[in-house]
């Protein structure tokens, strides 16, 4: 059991995750905005979708394909755009479709198996495709490991699985407080219609800060 941590930085890690698990970004703003338009349903299967990304980063990171990543302009440049455009698409999305997107309860019973592994493909392609994040995840988790251990990738992938399964529950708690603001919503469009461009507004932020986003 080298690969896991003292208790006391096992402690620090947990209290600085569940600090970073309630700043917004775009997993968070996605799952909030499913929730609220599409239930509870969709807002989790988002989750599950951002953080089977997060499971990929963690790999990256421990086996130093991040770094290259990072080290690399064309491939980081790839990624940036390929990640920005992804979260313009949403915007555009949001502004084209928006709550007109939400179905009726027969048809959300009949299709929702395909809108919920649309909602985890989201998830995936959100935190996948966003550099900050692998630049976060590759910044974050070294500061838990000390230099020249030899157990460093067992313990850089446990720090990564131990940042998804505690960041968990405080995300889970907001997605289920957005979705008992849904069925309000739907009897008030036009809020609704309000969020909708609000969303796409926030989305639109993230892309350009993705695009601005600088490697090493």
């Amino acid at each position: 059991m080298d690969f896991i941590p003292s208790l006391p930085v096992l402690l620090a890690f947990a209290a600085a995750t569940l600090l970073l698990a309630l700043t917004p970004g775009p997993d968070m703003t996605l799952s909030i905005n499913k929730a609220l338009k599409e239930g509870r349903v969709a807002g989790l299967a988002v989750l599950i979708g951002t953080n089977l990304g997060l499971c990929v980063h963690t790999m990256l990171v421990a086996f130093g394909v991040s770094a290259l990543i990072v080290a690399s302009p064309t491939a980081f440049m790839i990624l940036k755009t390929g990640g920005a455009a992804y979260l313009f698409w949403i915007a555009v999305m949001a502004i084209r479709k928006g709550s007109n997107f939400v179905l009726e309860a027969e048809a959300r019973t009949e299709r929702r198996r395909g809108r919920v592994r649309a909602a985890i493909a989201s998830g995936f392609w959100v935190n996948l495709l966003n550099p900050k994040i692998i630049i976060f995840f590759m910044t974050f988790l070294p500061q838990f490991v000390e230099a020249g251990d030899p157990n460093v990738t067992g313990k850089l992938i446990f720090l990564g699985f131990t940042f998804i399964a505690v960041a968990l529950l405080p995300t889970i708690a907001i997605v289920v407080a957005a979705d008992r603001l849904s069925g309000w919503l739907m009897a008030h469009k036009r809020v609704l219609r309000a969020i909708d461009y609000l969303f796409a507004g926030v989305f639109s932020l993230f892309a350009v800060k993705i695009l601005l986003t600088h490697g090493r």
